[in-house]
């Protein structure tokens, strides 16, 4: 007894493979931009939490966000890409301000290095609070492209 195997319309199996491999591509980039943007609306998030007056005592512990004072820390919040390809993509999402490093870290200030400031975090827990449904935003995105 002998048996056949067949491969019938092989050329457009293959042509929808690559199609689909396409879009997961395209797919990729565009959910990589999502959670960056989401990252961005969540640092804001964190950074509008509180404000106060330039002059006055902050009234944000250390450990939680800087209170906003002028906006600028707020509003230095960007999204860079993504860029990439064959894929790999890659989005950044932070502060451009001068001063945004030592608010979320703490360390010395001033003149002479004289003033301590506290750790503010604001971004870390930005990734905390994105990293849970990052996974989720990829998936969906590539189950879109597949339509399923």
């Amino acid at each position: 007894m002998q048996l056949t195997i067949e491969m019938a319309e092989w050329d457009g199996t293959a042509a929808n493979l690559i199609a689909k491999a396409i879009a997961l591509e395209a797919a990729t980039k565009v959910g990589v931009g999502l959670i960056a943007h989401q990252a961005e609306a969540v640092a804001k998030r964190e950074l509008s939490r509180r404000g106060h007056q330039r002059g006055t005592p902050t009234p944000s512990a250390p450990g939680e966000p800087p209170a906003r004072v002028s906006g600028t820390l707020l509003r230095s919040v960007q999204v860079q890409g993504p860029t990439g390809g064959a894929g790999t993509y890659e989005a950044s999402v932070g502060p451009t301000t001068a001063y945004a490093r030592i608010q979320e870290l703490g360390g010395t200030a001033g003149r002479g290095h004289r003033s301590r400031l506290p750790a503010r975090p604001y971004m870390h827990p930005t990734l905390l609070a994105v990293k849970k449904d990052a996974l989720a935003i990829m998936v969906a995105a590539w189950r879109r492209a597949l339509g399923v």
